[in-house]
């Protein structure tokens, strides 16, 4: 481990680096560890899984826009039980912590799939309050504070993992959610999911996505949710998963300035299979040249603004 990337996440979780893959954008790693070796990964984010079988949304599903790209998958999945059976013990053969993401279209749902991972070996679950490509986009758990602490409440008395809630930025109720999902037991929180978007092929008068709106990722959402994890930071203690955009090692430590605890990064992974590894490599060297370790980038604005006003 480099002592510089020493990222203590959970008080009996110390990962290796900050670096992780964001769900959705590289499986459970079994593909990527086919472009090389993961040394350097913090943790293994899974693709989001869910009670049943989804088939996901109908093609087409992705489209590249300036500076990012739009995704309606639509959490295209095996289906929980097969998923445990088949692909989650062969991630947990790769070395690094699993998270387990879970998602759900109902309380009922996500109470099932919280209580039958309890014993499947992994660190942590990341609950997916808030993907923009199911129920019509609707996000009732994750715009709507009273929901949350309604959904964070049940499922962490579930648990004995520790649950990260992930979090939409479709509202501008952003830190009450937040907060509500803390007082419900959270253990940590991940900022952000998609920006809602749309791409027309106008000489097709046509859709670029075959649902309308979908998902925008990539670099063109940094700013958003720097911003978000900045603002959060200042009302929760927890710890911060922070994702949407990262390209360098530079962007991480923004992140992490911003209030990230950790990072998680997604669109890159279509440039370069082997993006997190990249970066953590980048981010040792960056940390190395600044004599800094991750620790001290860690909420370093507020922590500066705070000292400065003699708090």
């Amino acid at each position: 481990m480099n002592p510089r990337l020493r990222t203590p996440l959970l008080e009996n979780l110390v990962l290796e680096s900050p670096l992780m893959p964001a769900s959705g954008t590289y499986g459970a790693a079994l593909e990527g560890k086919e472009f090389g070796n993961l040394k350097g990964l913090g943790a293994i984010v899974t693709k989001t899984v869910t009670p049943k079988p989804r088939d996901g949304n109908p093609p087409p599903r992705l489209a590249e826009t300036p500076c990012g790209m739009l995704n309606s998958i639509g959490l295209e999945n095996p289906g929980l039980d097969r998923y445990l059976a088949e692909v989650l013990p062969r991630a947990l053969e790769l070395g690094p912590p699993v998270i387990l993401n879970v998602g759900g279209e109902s309380l009922e749902e996500f109470e099932w799939s919280v209580e039958r991972v309890q014993e499947s070996g992994v660190v942590a679950l990341e609950i997916n309050l808030s993907c923009p490509n199911v129920q019509g986009g609707a996000l009732p758990f994750s715009t709507d504070p009273d929901a949350c602490l309604a959904i964070a409440s049940s499922l962490c008395t579930r648990s004995d993992l520790p649950l990260f809630f992930k979090l939409s930025p479709n509202t501008h109720l952003l830190t009450e959610v937040a907060q509500a999902a803390v007082a419900g037991g959270a253990k940590g929180l991940t900022l952000i999911n998609t920006l809602l978007g749309m791409a027309i092929d106008w000489r097709g008068a046509r859709p670029r996505i075959a649902k309308g709106v979908a998902g925008l990722s990539g670099p063109a959402i940094k700013p958003v949710a720097i911003r978000c994890i900045y603002q959060v930071r200042q009302v929760v203690q927890v710890p911060i998963l922070g994702v949407g955009g990262i390209q360098n090692a530079e962007d991480i430590c923004e992140f992490l300035a911003a209030g990230a605890t950790a990072v998680q990064v997604g669109t890159q992974h279509f440039r370069d299979p082997l993006a997190a590894v990249h970066l953590a490599r980048d981010l040792g060297e960056l940390c190395y040249r600044e004599d800094l370790c991750v620790e001290d980038l860690q909420n370093c604005l507020l922590r500066d603004r705070q000292s400065i006003n003699g708090n």
